[in-house]
């Protein structure tokens, strides 16, 4: 299939530029003339710029003399102008002729010190005079980093004459020379009659354009992925659709695209290709490069110094050359390769069987430094090498440290070594053992029951023996089967060698299963008691702390949210100050916000978020999924649901799966999709939250832990059947919320006011009635009067239409602080006193709930308030009818994105950003794109703009 080689095409998307250039062509006609400047890294279209140039001239009637430096040690004097000017010892015009002779008697002698030197320069810049003096002419130099230095200084000489003649000077130049002669011409550039031309790469768009002109056809998604290596440099995408064609990898009919997009990789041809086009770089920087490139795409100088096993001042002169060449880039404390294609070009020219070699010697050297496991880690997966001694023990002793960072390249290295077959059982034990935890971590059950049982099978040692029927049970119990797991655990109990250590731990997991698995709360009472006895006496932290957490479950499925409370605390103080036990350590810090909130104590829940990630950045695991989660329901409470949103965008980007590691199962997806859900649904967003509900339709819930953390799905579902007129189903899928299950934690009190409401729409009295004494239960059952007492009152008052304990539950939210309950608590007030025929007062209220419900842009709450009060008569007043949430412009920005927006001027990095404002950096990325969108913006530098225009005070006090 024959590619387009146009000049078109290869210089798609440069239409500013080419402007640009047009311009600069056309004041030619003035009588004067000027300098061009085009400047741009390798392959970046400086050629084809420049041919286009020579193309408008001629079409326009100018003369155009054109020339290309040649890439030689020692290039001709004055070389590149004699192509240009066409100046030879056989040319028809005597001048040119004699300028020929003259330079070819004194070349060999011809340099800076030369008394002739001045006059072969004065000679051809004299013969460019009088070539203007017939016409405006354009000269273009290319490649002038390659021009000899009698051409340059001729060039320097021109530049400064161009401004009294009708002559263009169009230098093109590649940066990175540090040649005096090519110094002392870098001021034309600077000029400020000179126009200069730095060329980027390619946007999206043109990218797009010039594939499709190349191959025929628009690109697919996957041949889109392996362009973007090309980083949008014109030539390189030019030779990777030609290799892809070559070696017949790309189908073109509608689109074109890569046979296998799943595993495309770049063309061998064009690595070879590419490697070739870095001769212009010295030798001895290009093999420092092949050897970066086994460190990544990025590298930090100190792992290049160790891998060399030179100081970096060694090489630094190599860096500075490759970063002049654009090859290399700053990247903060590391450096980074600007094109991945160049970083494969480099790393494929270099023979697999020495890479392999160089990436073992990596990991030893890395490992010898006390370099973080998970870059050992990576070498040691890219060298190939399987049963090498260092290896293995270097993975039994980093492998728990090297599962909790990066579990996934734990997993592919661990089970690299175990189908190798190890003949050491205590070898294969320790690997298979930590294999299965990794698995579990990663949510992939069944196979960790396998690794499990497998290693189960060659241990030896009681303890080991311990924590594999711990990792055994959370496997089985996480992949749905619960009477398994409660068997495997009394199985390993009865073992009367078992360590104390251990049976506290399995007692504490079983504990768990008891209550999450069949709601047999008793049992787990006993058990976690149990638990808690001999892990004190065993004086095994983890353990104690875990039984602790089991009676805060406990606690809390029975309202009593206090003690609940005193039981994650100590289980808190237990762990102590380390970073031991992280996972543990996170899940008694989100239990305290649990309890917190049903304490109705909101400030001291989001202190407590804010304790939660602050720890979990401390611990290196600052993006942690679940905090997100948690994070999103704190903020839809809140009414901040912009942020809750923003939160729960960061735990989808993340892909990763939302758990406590080996404590709990995936519930807080189910959470967060409910969640997203069921702010679409009051926003009125109804595709968005039919989205999140197709997004876990197909996932059972089996065990009582899986239900408790539907709830927001199961409102999220009703309000989509309200909104689609069918009030009675809606009714019974709240329906389940009116008898919670045996050892069941769901707050059904925070949802049966909904109920009622829907009840009398449909005049089903007796699901109203069931739905108040439910709620009635749930108070009484309270330890501390607080959010279910609140629901009481809330849901009796709007059954028996009387204000009073309506009044009592508005005064609840409104001093706890408490937004979202209030504004439908007011909502309903209204509705009873428009009823009772206070029509003033209903207004009143009414407003009040609109202007709540328009902070957290719940249209669709709007909408049913308004339509129920306007039944009796009542109608918004002037207050409440101009509550409208701005779309676009520094007003539309929450406060978190204001203060995140403040912070960017600041000129605040993501990482500290998140870490002042205790947000993970997924969520602060996410603000920042909601900012750049909603001020219609591109860039960090275009959000400090707008914000020192807005509040200039606020970006001053941030620094």
């Amino acid at each position: 299939m024959p590619l387009s080689a146009e000049p078109g095409a290869l210089w798609a998307g440069r239409v500013a530029e080419t402007a640009m250039l047009r311009e600069a062509v056309a004041s030619l006609h003035t009588g004067t003339g000027g300098v061009v400047w085009i400047e741009g890294e390798p392959g970046i279209g400086k050629s084809s710029l420049v041919a286009v140039g020579a193309g408008i001239a001629t079409d326009l009637g100018y003369q155009v003399l054109r020339g290309v430096a040649d890439q030689l040690v020692h290039p001709p004097p004055l070389g590149v102008l004699c192509d240009c000017l066409e100046i030879g010892t056989r040319s028809s015009d005597p001048r040119r002729a004699e300028i020929a002779a003259f330079l070819s008697a004194r070349r060999p002698a011809l340099d800076l010190a030369d008394a002739t030197y001045a006059t072969a320069v004065e000679m051809v810049v004299a013969l460019v005079d009088e070539l203007c003096s017939t016409g405006p002419t354009v000269l273009i130099v290319d490649d002038v980093q390659w021009a000899d230095d009698a051409s340059l200084d001729a060039c320097r000489r021109l530049a400064s004459a161009a401004v009294h003649l009708p002559l263009l000077l169009v230098l093109s130049y590649r940066p990175g020379s540090h040649r005096p002669a090519v110094q002392r011409l870098r001021p034309v550039a600077s000029d400020r009659d000179a126009l200069r031309i730095s060329l980027g790469p390619l946007d999206q768009g043109a990218v797009l354009d010039l594939l499709t002109g190349l191959l025929g056809a628009p690109p697919g998604a996957g041949l889109v992925g392996l362009a973007a290596q090309a980083m949008g440099n014109p030539l390189y995408l030019r030779e990777l659709a030609e290799s892809l064609v070559r070696e017949e990898m790309v189908d073109v009919g509608v689109q074109a695209e890569v046979r296998d997009p799943a595993s495309a990789t770049v063309p061998r041809s064009l690595a070879a290709a590419l490697d070739s086009r870095l001769s212009y770089v010295p030798a001895e920087t290009v093999d420092l490069l092949r050897v970066a490139t086994l460190l990544g795409g990025e590298f930090a100088v100190t792992e290049l110094a160790v891998l060399l096993g030179r100081p970096a001042i060694d090489f630094s002169g190599h860096l500075n050359e490759a970063v002049a060449a654009g090859i290399l880039v700053d990247a903060g404390p590391r450096m980074r390769f600007r094109h991945p294609l160049i970083r494969q070009a480099l790393h494929d020219s270099m023979p697999a069987a020495l890479r392999a070699a160089v990436h073992l010697d990596a990991a030893r050297a890395l490992e010898a430094a006390s370099v973080e496991p998970q870059r050992v880690a990576a070498h040691l997966l890219a060298s190939g090498v399987v049963g090498d001694r260092w290896a293995r023990r270097w993975l039994t002793e980093a492998g728990p440290l090297l599962a909790g960072r990066t579990p996934q390249l734990a997993a592919e290295l661990l089970r690299r070594e175990l189908d190798h077959d190890p003949t050491d059982d205590r070898e294969r034990a320790v690997l298979g053992m930590t294999l299965a935890r990794v698995l579990l971590g990663t949510g992939q059950h069944e196979e960790a029951t396998v690794r499990a049982r497998q290693a189960l099978a060659v241990v030896v040692e009681p303890a080991d023996r311990g924590h594999l029927c711990w990792v055994l049970a959370r496997a089985l119990f996480s992949g749905g089967h619960n009477d398994a797991a409660a068997a495997a655990l009394r199985r390993a109990l009865n073992a009367v060698d078992l360590p104390d250590v251990w049976r506290a731990r399995l007692l504490a997991s079983l504990a768990m299963f008891q209550r999450a698995g069949r709601g047999d709360l008793a049992a787990a009472d006993v058990t976690a008691r149990n638990a808690l006895e001999i892990s004190e006496a065993a004086g095994d932290a983890f353990a104690a702390a875990y039984a602790l957490t089991d009676m805060w479950t406990s606690h809390s499925v029975r309202r009593q949210h206090r003690l609940a409370l005193d039981c994650v605390d100590r289980a808190i103080e237990t762990l102590g100050t380390t970073a031991d036990h992280v996972d543990l350590r996170a899940f008694a810090l989100h239990g305290r916000i649990f309890s917190l909130q049903n304490l109705s104590r909101w400030t001291d829940a989001e202190g407590a978020l804010r304790e939660v990630r602050e720890f979990l950045h401390r611990a290196g695991r600052a993006d942690d999924t679940t905090s997100g989660v948690t994070a999103g329901v704190l903020m839809y409470w809140l009414g901040r649901w912009d942020d809750a949103l923003a939160e729960l965008h960061a735990v989808e980007q993340n892909g990763s799966a939302s758990t406590y590691r080996g404590l709990r199962e995936g519930g807080p997806g189910w959470l967060w999709h409910g969640v997203a859900a069921v702010v679409a649904a009051r926003r009125d967003e109804r595709a968005e939250a039919a989205a999140h509900l197709r997004a876990v339709s197909d996932r059972p819930v089996v065990t009582v832990a899986d239900r408790e953390n539907t709830d927001f799905l199961r409102v999220g579902r009703s309000l989509a059947a309200e909104q689609d007129g069918d009030r009675p189903l809606a009714l019974a899928l709240l329906g389940d919320f009116l008898e919670r299950r045996p050892g069941e934690m769901t707050l059904t009190h925070q949802w049966l006011p909904g109920l009622v409401r829907l009840a009398l729409a449909v005049d089903d009295r007796s699901a109203a009635e069931t739905a108040v004494r439910a709620c009635l239960a749930e108070a009484a059952a309270e330890q501390v009067p607080a959010r279910a007492a609140a629901a009481a009152d809330w849901c009796r008052g709007l059954h028996d239409g009387d204000p009073v304990p309506l009044r009592s539950a508005v005064d609840h939210y409104r001093g706890a602080g408490a937004p979202v309950d209030l504004a439908g608590a007011l909502e309903d007030l209204g509705v009873v006193l428009a009823r009772c025929g206070e029509t003033a007062e209903a207004r009143a209220v009414l407003d009040e709930a609109i202007e709540l419900y328009g902070g957290f842009g719940a249209a669709w709450d709007i909408r049913r308030a308004g339509a129920r009060l306007r039944a009796y008569g009542v109608r918004r007043g002037v207050r409440g009818a101009r509550v409208k949430r701005a779309g676009h412009g520094w007003e539309a920005l929450t406060p978190t994105e204001r203060k995140v927006a403040l912070l960017v001027a600041a000129g605040r990095s993501t990482p500290d950003i998140a870490q002042s404002m205790f947000l993970t950096r997924r969520t602060t990325q996410t603000h920042i794109s909601r900012i750049l969108a909603k001020l219609g913006m591109r860039s960090r530098v275009e959000i400090a703009r707008a914000a020192f225009s807005a509040e200039p005070d606020g970006v001053a006090a941030d620094h």
